[in-house]
């Protein structure tokens, strides 16, 4: 049948990235070095590039794995700092996709809405809102890279708090962090334990009259090097892109022995971390009821204190830390189950994110609308039965760029393989129905608890399980078969599409 006038003016790229963050920005470099023929495009919900760091600008907000693991492989960081601050790595991030010409590929306010699969064409369509122009519109792809982190950046998770319509101050969610807030000499209360806590408090008490943290149970807090000295030595000592690559591998071991040694022999590492949390603290100092949490290190993600600066400020009695539940709020503050009253001008709800995949668009396969949940992910980054859709997700305990450029790359191979062999689909083929699977997260946090549920399913072997462990990854990711639980299909005749703003691209910089 032939196709009509409007259907041929449909905009088609190759692949259609969606998301222009650290992970967006990555992987559309890692494709234009590896498939410098296809044709791409990438597609951001927001204004403005840069993800969770251009996001988040709450004060200190900062990175909570070291800058050289989450900096690209292919352009190390070189810096000095090992834990810097958001708005430098937005920098980098901005940095990056222009030095590769990729900043010219992103289109603003365009929120995926609807991606469906036809198996007779090959191509998802995609439906497109456009937030600035106030219209729907539809383009194909021959394949679908989500590269849209894993929560929701219009709305964090806020707890319902009772009374809180009484409180006469300000309450402040980071994600919602506003310009005309200011905490200079005033009583601030956080609520919250996780990394956003940790990162805000010490920030927050350089101004504030007081600072407390109030937290319903604690979490594990490891002191690290703002500038960590054995790195200045291997600079000193090596041509800067070889001092690259032997730092990021050395934090890479460092970060691996530290998940492994939580995961078996828990008792040592909980003994360790609580040493040093109390060698930082006043003699003295509740750290069983503050510090210690109930639960296993690494069943939650390990927050990291630059420098020690949570518990200098502890020290200096500018921060104090509450272990207790809210009852209620009141005209000036928070009463606490205990009875205890913390007074406070101003209320940061530090009370995490809510989680969710591919940016909340829908998936439809040859008319039937894929339940995700339902799914099992194929080597952590693609959705079983689901053809030509890969989606990123980074480490819990590790760098999340690790992952993400360990997947990058690995896509780039698989559309490499369908080429040489004349392939127009992949589809990941679903475990044995009988065989076990379990959650796709492995944590235990609030935020996995509450909104896990909406991810796919992990199997118990490969290459349906889910690796948290790099070294295994990069010989999976870089060196392993792209062939293996997979159906591949083809040829069909490519769609007659008009290209409209993208010729295919010239070679770049081919990564290191």
């Amino acid at each position: 049948m032939p196709r009509t006038e409007t259907e041929t003016e449909t905009e088609h790229v190759d692949v259609l990235i969606v998301g222009a963050g650290l992970s967006g920005v990555g992987a559309a470099c890692h494709l234009q070095a590896e498939c410098p023929g296809k044709t791409f495009a990438i597609l951001e919900a927001r204004g403005s590039s840069g993800g969770t760091w251009d996001l988040f600008r709450y004060p200190g907000v900062r990175s909570d794995s070291d800058i050289f693991t989450l900096a690209y492989c292919f352009r190390p960081w070189e810096g000095t700092k090992a834990i810097v601050d958001g708005p430098s790595i937005l920098r980098y991030i901005r940095e990056t996709a222009r030095q590769r010409g990729i900043d010219g590929r992103i289109r603003y306010h365009s929120r995926v809405v609807n991606a469906a699969w036809s198996s007779a064409e090959a191509r998802w369509t995609i439906t497109v809102e456009r937030a600035d122009a106030g219209t729907t519109e539809q383009m194909t792809c021959g394949f679908l890279y989500g590269n849209t982190g894993y929560y929701r950046y219009d709305a964090g998770y806020t707890p319902r708090l009772e009374g809180r319509e009484r409180f006469r101050g300000r309450i402040v969610h980071p994600q919602d962090w506003p310009d005309d807030l200011d905490w200079t000499d005033e009583r601030v209360v956080v609520i919250g334990s996780g990394a956003t806590a940790v990162t805000l408090v010490p920030a927050l008490a350089r101004q504030a009259r007081h600072v407390t943290m109030l937290q319903r149970s604690p979490s594990y807090i490891a002191s690290v090097p703002g500038r960590d000295p054995v790195d200045d030595l291997v600079r000193r000592a090596l041509p800067p892109g070889a001092a690259g690559r032997v730092v990021r591998w050395k934090n890479v071991v460092i970060t691996w022995l530290i998940f492994q040694l939580s995961r078996h022999a828990p008792t040592l590492m909980t003994r360790w971390l609580r040493g040093g949390v109390a060698r930082q603290l006043p003699d003295g100092y509740d750290v069983d009821t503050h510090f210690t949490p109930a639960y296993r290190p690494w069943d939650q993600r390990l927050c990291f204190a630059p420098d020690g600066d949570l518990f200098q400020a502890i020290s200096d009695g500018r921060v104090s830390v509450v272990s207790d539940r809210i009852t209620s709020f009141t005209e000036t503050g928070l009463l606490l189950e205990s009875g205890e009253v913390l007074e406070a001008d101003v209320v940061i709800t530090a009370t995490g994110l809510t989680l969710l995949i591919l940016g909340g668009m829908t998936i439809v396969v040859d008319g039937r609308t894929v339940d995700i949940p339902e799914t099992v992910a194929y080597k952590s980054l693609m959705l079983c039965e689901v053809p030509n859709l890969a989606f990123t997700f980074g480490y819990t305990n590790a760098s999340w760029t690790l992952k993400s450029d360990l997947s990058a790359r690995y896509v780039g191979r698989l559309l490499k393989h369908m080429d040489e062999h004349g392939y127009s689909a992949c589809t990941p083929m679903a475990p044995d129905p009988s065989s076990p699977t379990e959650p796709y997260l492995d944590l235990s946090s609030g935020y996995v608890r509450r909104s896990g549920g909406a991810f796919p399913k992990q199997g118990t072997t490969p290459p349906w399980r889910v690796r948290h462990n790099y070294p295994v990854d990069v010989l999976t990711f870089r060196y392993g078969r792209v062939d293996d639980g997979v159906r591949f299909s083809g040829p069909v005749e490519p769609p007659s599409h008009r290209l409209v703003g993208f010729a295919r691209p010239t070679p770049p910089l081919r990564s290191r």
